[in-house]
């Protein structure tokens, strides 16, 4: 008989909120993780007030129902997005409650801002962290035991996640999502909400932006498809323009307008994609992958994935992939009941 599987649940998410929060800054968390979106499953979220007494958004937005710090001992990943200001001492009660949840093994994220209150909290020590790019040198400055990155739109550091400023949040939830529930969940949302699955480094977006199905490039768009099945074949610009009836400059044009990058560079986005969900979903080894992604070797595949995600692909498959000898089994159960 197989061996039995503990019962699954995903990660209870609390985000800190405060008063005069700005809207902007709750986007990212909110949208991805506290609504119900088709193919991703619900999860427990709550807000957390940082201090006592009434919380009201900069918009004038209204908070009900909000917890006290004592809820983020029940919390897997607390979020705290943005902040007042850099100056601004977060209250102690928070400091030593993110420090609890830290201790006990929760992921802990700072979102533009919110980076400052964990380096506040101590818990950025001896890791790698950015934060909105104008405030980058002033974070390097006080906390000179972390290492400060600048040009990066996300770091995901263990247990510690950072990112950049309001739209890098996105894209650091995003990432948060997809170590939760795989990659493929999270591109899939991406492409629903029109936002780009990843943008990696030196704030260059890697996969394209979703196609507009309904434009006059319908013909363009069922050719991508085409080649987003068959990444195992060579592409290249001069085959695709031959392909669409169109010269290679033509090609170029129409292909920037729908795509909104390159050729090279939206193949390159395809073919990690791919990997990374075949990482997460099967059993084939590297080289296998390589040769069913269309990459031209196995250093050329490592190379561009450890650029674009920060870690060998044997790395994220330890950590984020799904199967295991007992079939296509999610056991994320590395931290507590799931691993992220």
């Amino acid at each position: 008989m197989p061996p039995s599987i503990p019962p699954r649940r995903l990660p209870r998410i609390a985000v800190v909120v405060f008063d005069q929060i700005s809207t902007a800054h709750l986007a990212a968390p909110c949208t991805l993780f506290g609504e119900r979106h088709p193919g991703v499953p619900p999860f427990d979220f709550w807000y957390c007030r940082a201090s006592p007494g009434p919380v009201q958004g900069a918009a004038g937005l209204q908070f009900a129902q909000l917890q006290g710090l004592e809820s983020l001992d029940d919390a897997d990943i607390v979020i705290v997005p943005g902040w007042t200001a850099p100056y601004t001492r977060p209250p102690a009660p928070l400091l030593q409650a993110l420090q609890k949840a830290s201790a006990r093994g929760s992921t802990l994220v700072g979102l533009c801002l919110g980076t400052f209150v964990l380096a506040e909290a101590g818990l950025l020590e001896q890791h790698r962290a950015t934060t909105h790019w104008a405030y980058a040198d002033e974070l390097a400055r006080r906390f000179d035991r972390v290492t400060v990155e600048r040009n990066v739109l996300y770091i995901d550091d263990g247990n510690i996640l950072t990112s950049a400023g309001t739209g890098a949040a996105l894209d650091c939830c995003l990432h948060l999502l997809g170590r939760v529930c795989g990659a493929a969940v999270s591109s899939q949302l991406a492409q629903r909400l029109v936002l780009a699955a990843h943008r990696q480094g030196h704030q260059a977006q890697v996969l394209a932006q979703p196609f507009d199905r309904t434009s006059k490039s319908s013909r363009l768009t069922e050719l991508l498809d085409d080649v987003g099945a068959h990444l195992d074949l060579e592409h290249t610009l001069a085959s695709l323009a031959q392909r669409a009836a169109m010269s290679p400059r033509t090609f170029t044009r129409c292909f920037k307008q729908v795509t909104g990058t390159t050729v090279q560079r939206w193949l390159l986005a395809q073919r990690l994609a791919r990997v990374r969900e075949l990482l997460e979903q099967s059993h084939s080894s590297v080289d296998a992958i390589s040769r069913q992604v269309g990459f031209g070797s196995t250093v050329a595949l490592r190379q561009n994935f450890s650029k674009a995600f920060g870690m060998t692909p044997s790395t994220w498959r330890k950590r984020y992939g799904q199967a295991t000898q007992a079939g296509a089994i999610d056991m994320r159960l590395a931290l507590g009941n799931f691993c992220i």
